[in-house]
């Protein structure tokens, strides 16, 4: 269309996307009448003439302002599900949105090119007021994209790893080192970890302090295995590590779900928790306290780390700027999961 951008009108829009003004406004204001397909298109002919609605993200006839935040995961969905951090996270955060009858715009994502793709529709497409990026990688492309595009953003990570964007982080070298210190003190000279996906920034930082601790105590052994966040994933990697030659007395897990299936392997070899392994989860979600023995884990409060997370974003949302800031250290809660070693294991 030859129509200058800056005279692009509603009209304009409806021809494009073959509709009526009537039903991009019902699509812009998120309200029903319009089917999802047909939103969608909305969308996609606002996005391709750079229009958004005069009165930016508001609701119809000059309501109140609706700042819809989006939160983009890069998770298969059936492990998202089976994950407790996240669900405990995004409560966090839609206990704030409740307050300012905003929504939370959830897309799981294959990669991190994906996500910026998605990014860049909801904010030309005026979805979202502001985004929620998680799971930073060194280096990580979302920086320069979506500092170029101009969205409101809080990274939820270490501020070495987010670019400069408002960051929200706890600090996961100290927890770290306090659980090997703890496992140590215990009498444990053969200690392993579970992590995370190696690229991923906080992964890599857990991973340096593990290394950093285990040679400062002058331990047996530190071995890592980095790996999806999935139960069958650290079923997996715990099998490897109770069938190597040097056996593991202990093991730390990056997430809780790592750790109950690791129970069941430990049960599945005849061995018994924690005289023969002791098991030392993180986040410390209702599972925890569920399987038996209940796991020992590094405790912190998720529901409200996402909820500090969104407060953070409503702040570059009204002011343009925010503070990043730490919030509470993961601190260590023992169970039944972890005691000394059995004599000459």
């Amino acid at each position: 269309m030859s129509t200058p951008a800056d005279r692009i009108t509603i009209k304009d829009v409806a021809a494009l996307a073959g509709v009526s003004k009537g039903a991009v406004s019902l699509a812009f204001n998120h309200k029903p009448g319009v089917s999802e397909g047909t939103r969608e298109r909305i969308f996609a002919a606002a996005a391709e003439l750079g229009w958004t609605p005069s009165s930016g993200a508001r609701g119809p006839a000059g309501g109140p302002r609706l700042d819809n935040v989006g939160l983009a995961i890069c998770r298969p969905a059936r492990s998202l599900g089976l994950e407790p951090f996240y669900m405990e996270f995004i409560s966090g955060i839609e206990s704030v949105l409740a307050d300012r009858s905003s929504t939370l715009m959830l897309r799981l994502v294959r990669d991190l090119n994906e996500e910026i793709a998605v990014q860049q529709s909801w904010w030309k497409a005026r979805l979202v007021s502001g985004s929620v990026l998680v799971d930073f990688e060194a280096n990580d492309p979302r920086i320069p994209a979506l500092r170029a595009l101009g969205l409101p953003a809080v990274a939820v990570g270490h501020p070495a790893l987010t670019g400069g964007f408002p960051s929200v982080w706890t600090d996961d070298a100290t927890a770290v080192a306090e659980a090997v210190r703890y496992l140590a003190a215990l009498g444990h000279r053969r200690i392993a970890r579970v992590g995370g996906l190696a690229g991923l920034g906080h992964s890599a930082i857990r991973a340096r302090a593990f290394e950093a601790t285990v040679r400062e105590l002058g331990l047996d052994s530190g071995r890592q295995v980095a790996t999806a966040f999935a139960d069958e994933e650290g079923a997996r990697a715990t099998r490897s590590l109770l069938l190597s030659p040097e056996r593991p007395t202990a093991i730390l897990f990056d997430n809780d779900i790592m750790a109950v299936a690791a129970a069941g392997v430990a049960a599945e070899m005849g061995l018994t928790i924690p005289e023969d392994l002791s098991l030392l989860a993180w986040d410390d979600s209702q599972l925890c306290r569920l399987t038996h023995p209940p796991l020992s884990a590094m405790s912190h409060d998720v529901h409200g780390f996402g909820a500090e997370v969104a407060r953070t974003l409503f702040e570059v949302i009204d002011r343009g700027k925010a503070d990043s800031r730490q919030v509470a250290t993961p601190s260590l809660t023992p169970r039944g999961s972890t005691g000394p070693p059995r004599s000459g294991s």
